[in-house]
């Protein structure tokens, strides 16, 4: 089997027991990057030759001996400029130190290739990254290419970053697992933190074991060795506020998951949010819209007209709320935690769409963040699994959701759904 379609697992056991070496791991995936990267443009920042230096002198012995890596470019990685998908920054100097977490990566074998592409400022605003299921459609956003460059194999793992959708919805589209880990768990020193309420750090690759792999290198509290419960879990499955926006094939998606998880023993309950939900995208709204503003007021003012409109928009909205508005706010988001912990005590977890349905046949925009605004606001742990390929013949996924430090149950889940329902969806055949 070619190298690039080996999991991060298998990659890095295969360099640890001298099946392969972690240098012709990084030959094998710069091969991949060069076939593909000309239609997919996963990347903005390309060192192959660096990655494959490193790897020549690479002590195999880490939990991620050789395996390659794609870092979003809001993270920092030494020696490469940090462009946040900016034009602003286009001769951005590069970085003198890599991010806490990139340097956790490092410690651990893995081979850092380059900075994968994000929207502007880990917004709205997409770049040139395409979908590699179908090129005319969105990847997702904001974590973009680092969703790409797993889903067609250029590398085995990436870092993305959440704020509203960007890790969970991306890996939806593109047909991978995405992991956010419950907020707080990945560091954010040397990461672009334009809403330290809300942002998140988060992992991409092709399983669940490998997800809870990667994250359990960088990520506090979450356990590597990750295995479905012993018994089948209780779970809820809950229609949030957003339903409606869902495509009948993804309700369709979630109702067939449902069965499947009771005809397995799984108990289920179908729930409604409580009312106190009705108002939670308001309330992420808010927050998002004045942390934002006070970030990126000072770079409007010199630089408005090099700025997407949908930045500039939340920019202006955000300075004209007053700050008891944003702290009824940080209150409201936190009581809706407290009644999150209360009404879902005694489930393994949740189970929800992940995103609208399959990704729209656009470029202009990155799908809707509907279906993960209020596990991004509630700071919990969600993970987003691919389960079959819709009409369209892209993915359709499902997210699920568990209570704040429990992550490693929220994996453990995760890998019992994945295997029930036939495990991840494979590599696509890129046009």
């Amino acid at each position: 089997m070619d190298l690039w379609n080996l999991t991060l697992r298998e990659l890095a056991a295969g360099v640890r027991e001298k099946r392969h070496t972690a240098a012709e791991v990084a030959r094998a995936h710069a091969a991949r990057i060069d076939a593909l990267e000309p239609k997919v443009k996963a990347w903005v920042a390309l060192d192959a030759e660096r990655a494959i230096a490193r790897a020549e002198v690479l002590d195999s012995t880490g939990p991620l001996a050789g395996v390659p890596l794609a870092i979003k470019d809001i993270i920092d990685v030494a020696g490469l400029p940090t462009r946040c998908g900016s034009p602003i920054y286009e001769s951005a100097a590069v970085a003198k130190r890599s991010a806490a977490c990139v340097t956790a990566l490092e410690n651990a074998g893995g081979v850092i290739f380059g900075k994968s592409v994000t929207t502007e400022f880990a917004y709205y605003t997409p770049r040139k990254t395409r979908n590699p299921w179908n090129l005319k459609h969105t990847p997702g956003g904001s974590s973009m290419g680092s969703a790409a460059a797993v889903a067609c194999g250029m590398v085995a793992g990436a870092l993305g970053t959440q704020t509203n959708g960007s890790v969970i919805r991306p890996a939806a589209f593109c047909g991978v697992v995405g992991f956010k880990p419950s907020f707080g768990a990945i560091s954010n020193d040397g990461t672009m933190d334009p809403w330290p309420t809300l942002d998140h750090t988060g992992v991409f690759a092709r399983n669940v074991a490998d997800a809870a792999t990667l994250a359990a290198v960088v990520a506090a509290d979450v356990s590597a060795a990750v295995a479905p419960p012993r018994e089948p879990p209780r779970i809820a499955v809950v229609r949030t506020p957003v339903w409606p926006a869902a495509t009948a094939a993804q309700r369709e998606m979630l109702a067939g998951n449902a069965d499947a998880f009771e005809r397995a023993g799984a108990k289920i309950d179908e729930l409604e949010l409580p009312a106190a939900f009705e108002g939670a995208l308001e309330v992420h709204r808010t927050i998002l819209a004045y942390e934002g503003a006070k970030y990126f007021g000072p770079l409007q003012e010199k630089h408005a007209l090099d700025m997407g409109a949908q930045i500039n928009a939340l920019i202006d909205y955000g300075m004209k709320i007053e700050e008891a508005a944003y702290r009824e706010a940080l209150a409201a988001a936190a009581a809706l935690r407290e009644t999150f912990a209360r009404t879902y005590d005694g489930y393994d977890a949740i189970v929800t769409p992940p995103s609208t349905g399959e990704a729209p046949a656009t470029l202009a925009e990155t799908g809707s963040p509907a279906f993960c605004t209020i596990w991004t606001l509630l700071g919990v742990p969600a993970i987003a699994i691919p389960v079959a390929l819709g009409a369209a013949g892209l993915p359709l996924g499902l997210q699920i959701v568990g209570r704040h430090a429990e992550d490693d149950r929220v994996l453990a889940v995760a890998a019992w759904c994945e295997g029930l329902l036939g495990g991840a969806v494979r590599t696509p055949v890129t046009p």
